[in-house]
């Protein structure tokens, strides 16, 4: 092999190197515009985690949790890069009726003395089509951690006083005796007065977080 081949096959290594086996400038490029996630604060004040039960088989009881630390990771414009944990303090219960909220507080119920938490920590985001997308995770009530999905909407992003607010909703359906919830009596025909399907409704506000 002559001197000249020997540089077009130099020359051609060189080349392959820069341009292709380590990655092109516009491949690196692409990597560095891909979406990070950002932290979003959860604005109490304009956000509610609420709940209800049907009672005695034919009405629904409302109520929702007053105190709560929940914080959110993701991009607006990439969905599935969103991760949120929360912890519920369930001694701010509210469901408007004193008797009722302490009778939620006490052993036959949540037993807030010995488990004075849940906690929700998501795992994955899966079925992303628009703005509509479900949010997996694991839901732990009186030391009971069960697998839960939460079918959620972004409802958009505002800017307001100079910062950037996000809207979710969020809502899934769990079995409360699944969580040792297990209390209720009979009505005189035969039915519950407490209901075992209780479906938790979120309303989030969230603020972005400042770099």
């Amino acid at each position: 092999m002559n001197r000249l081949s020997l540089s077009v096959l130099f020359t051609a290594a060189v080349l392959f190197v820069a341009t292709g086996f380590v990655g092109s400038t516009d491949e690196a490029s692409v990597l560095d515009d891909r979406p990070s996630a950002a932290t979003w604060s959860v604005d109490q004040a304009h956000s509610n985690v609420g709940f209800a039960v049907r009672h005695l088989g034919i009405s629904t009881v409302q109520g929702s949790f007053r105190s709560y630390d929940a914080t959110l990771d993701f991009d607006p414009d990439d969905l599935t890069t969103l991760s949120t944990t929360a912890e519920i303090a369930v001694a701010s219960v509210d469901t408007r009726n004193d008797r009722r909220d302490n009778h939620l507080r006490s052993d036959d119920f949540f037993h807030v003395e010995e488990h004075p938490t849940m906690r929700f920590e998501s795992t994955r985001v899966q079925n992303v089509n628009g703005d509509t997308f479900e949010v997996v995770g694991e839901l732990t009530i009186k030391d009971v951690t069960r697998e839960v999905v939460l079918a959620a909407t972004l409802n958009g992003v505002a800017a307001f006083q100079g910062n950037e607010v996000a809207a979710l909703t969020a809502e899934t359906v769990i079995d409360r005796h699944d969580y040792g919830l297990t209390w209720s009596r009979v009505t005189e025909a035969g039915g519950l007065v407490v209901g075992r399907d209780v479906t938790i409704t979120l309303e989030i506000e969230a603020a972005r977080e400042q770099a």
